[in-house]
C-alpha cells in the first residue's frame, strides 16, 4: 500500500519521493540499504507483511534482525544521494513510520546531511508489541538543513545489549510538523542583586563564560529563541544535555543555591546534576571528581517551574570550586530553560550612595511599615530564592504593607527611590 501523508510534489525539494515503502517499484526496495554495527551486518529483508491488518496492509515491509552481538545502536542507512537532497521545511518536519515489534525499546530516526554532518538521531518508543503501530518524530528544529540520507534505528537498546529481536518497519513519511504548546510569557525575572549571583544564563545578570549549552556527546537538540522577547534555550527530544564550563571553571563555594527555570508541555521527569572536577581541574584527574544528580517526578507541565535548589541537597558534590558541567535530563521531551544561576542567601554591605528607609518591626508579624522621607517609588518583597513576592509602584512617602500572605521566613525587601536602590531583610513571624 502506498501511503500518503500530507506530501507536496516538490520535485526540487525532493519530497515527491519520501514516502518510503517496500512495494516492488518503491522507494525504499529501490535504494540501497547499508546495515552497520550489527556484528556480521546481515541485510536488510524485503519480505511479506508478517500481520497485514489494521493500519498497514502492505504487502511487502522492511525486516531487520537484529544480532545479540549488536551493538545497541545497530541499524540501517540510505546510501547518499538515494533520495535526492531535501531542505526540511515546516510543512515537512514530522516523520512517521510504522514498525512491529516483539518488544518494548526505542526507535530511532536520524537525517545525514551530504557531507555526514547529522544532527543527533531522534527517539521514539513503540507501546505494542506483535502489531504495527505509527511512530511519529518530530524533527522541526532541524527545518531549514538539508540532506539527503535517512538512518533508522529499528531497536535502539541499553548498553551492552543483552538479546536479539527482529523489527519489521514500513511507510516512512514525511509530513505537518504537529503544533506543540509553547510559553507565551517569558520566565519570571530573578531579582536578586547581581553581587549575589553567578549567572550562566539570563538577561538580568552578566554571564560568566559557558564553554556549550550542548556538548558534543549530548542526546538533544539546542534552539536559541527569544520567548516575548527574552533569551530563552529550547530542548528538543531531551534525553540528556550536557553543558560545561571548563575552561572557566565555576567556584561555587560562597553561593547557596543552584537556580533554574524551566517550562515544558510534556515531560514526565526532570533531572539536574552537577559535576565537580576536584582540586586538580581535571576530569577523572586522580579520582577526586564528584557529582550529584537531583530528580524532579511529574514535574507541572505547560508553565514556568523556578527550581532553587540549596546545594547541600547536592550532598555527593565534595567540591564546589571546579564545577565543570551541569547536565539536564528531560525523558525525551521539549524543555524551554532560562535564568540558569548560583546564588547566596546573605546580603552584600549597602552601597552609601543607595537610599537610606526605615522598617518596622522587624521581625514582623502582620503590618509593615517602610519609612524613607525622600520618597518610595517602588518596593519588592522576594524570598531567598529571588521570586518575586509583592510589588508596588505607588509612589509614597510611608507604606504600609499586611504580610499575612507570607509564610513564616526570611525575605528581601528592596526599594527604589530617586532611581537609587535598597536591599534590606526582614523575618517573617
Amino acid at each position: 500500500m502506498r501511503k500518503i501523508y500530507a506530501l507536496l510534489c516538490l520535485a526540487t525539494a525532493g519530497y515527491g519521493q519520501q514516502n518510503i515503502n517496500f512495494e516492488t517499484g518503491g522507494q525504499g526496495a529501490n535504494y540501497t540499504w547499508n546495515v552497520f554495527e550489527n556484528d556480521s551486518n546481515p541485510a536488510l529483508e524485503f519480505v511479506d507483511n508478517p500481520n497485514p491488518s489494521g493500519i498497514n496492509i502492505s504487502p511487502t515491509v522492511a525486516k531487520f534482525t537484529t544480532l545479540i552481538t549488536g551493538m545497541p545502536y545497530a541499524g540501517t542507512e540510505t546510501q547518499h544521494g538515494n533520495m535526492g537532497t531535501f531542505t526540511l521545511d515546516a510543512d515537512h518536519a514530522t516523520i512517521k513510520i510504522m514498525v512491529y515489534k516483539s518488544v518494548i525499546s526505542d526507535v530511532g530516526i536520524k537525517l545525514v546531511q551530504p557531507g555526514n554532518g547529522a544532527q543527533p538521531e531522534i527517539k521514539v518508543s513503540n507501546t505494542v508489541i506483535n502489531q504495527w503501530e505509527e511512530l511519529s518524530f518530530n524533527f522541526s528544529a532541524q527545518v531549514g538543513t538539508t540532506f539527503d540520507q535517512i538512518v533508522v534505528f529499528p531497536d535502539f537498546s541499553g548498553s551492552p545489549r543483552t538479546y536479539g529481536c527482529v523489527t519489521y518497519f514500513d511507510n516512512i513519511t514525511f509530513g505537518m510538523a504537529e503544533a506543540q504548546p509553547q510559553p507565551l510569557t517569558a520566565a519570571p525575572t530573578p531579582v536578586l542583586p547581581q553581587a549575589q549571583v553567578i549567572s550562566m544564563f539570563s538577561d538580568a545578570y552578566q554571564d560568566v563564560p559557558v564553554d556549550t549549552w550542548r556538548t558534543a556527546w549530548s542526546d538533544a537538540v539546542l534552539q536559541d529563541l527569544a520567548i516575548d522577547g527574552n533569551p530563552t534555550k529550547r530542548y528538543t527530544n531531551l534525553n540528556f544535555v550536557g553543558i560545561e564550563t571548563i575552561a572557566s571553571q565555576i567556584d561555587a563555594t560562597q553561593m547557596d543555591y543552584f537556580n533554574v527555570d524551566v517550562w515544558s508541555p510534556d515531560f514526565t521527569i526532570f533531572k539536574i546534576k552537577l559535576v565537580d572536577f576536584g582540586p586538580n581541574a581535571i576530569y577523572d584527574g586522580g579520582g577526586d571528581d564528584s557529582e550529584h544528580e537531583i530528580t524532579f517526578n511529574n514535574p507541572q507541565q505547560g508553565s514556568w517551574i523556578t527550581y532553587s535548589i540549596p546545594l547541600t541537597d547536592f550532598a555527593n558534590l565534595q567540591h564546589r570550586d571546579h564545577i565543570s558541567q551541569l547536565i539536564f535530563v528531560g525523558g525525551n521531551k521539549t524543555v524551554y530553560v532560562d535564568n540558569v544561576y548560583f546564588s547566596r542567601a546573605e546580603l552584600q554591605a549597602a552601597d552609601p550612595q543607595t537610599p537610606e528607609f526605615s522598617m518596622y518591626p522587624n521581625p514582623v508579624k502582620d503590618q509593615l511599615h517602610i519609612l524613607n522621607p525622600s520618597g518610595i517609588d517602588q518596593i519588592r518583597i522576594c524570598n531567598i530564592h529571588g521570586q518575586l513576592l509583592y510589588q508596588s509602584d505607588t509612589p509614597a512617602g510611608d507604606v504600609e504593607i499586611n504580610t499575612q500572605f507570607l509564610t513564616a521566613g526570611t525575605y528581601f525587601i528592596t526599594v527604589n527611590s530617586g532611581g537609587k536602590t535598597a536591599v534590606k531583610k526582614f523575618i517573617k513571624q
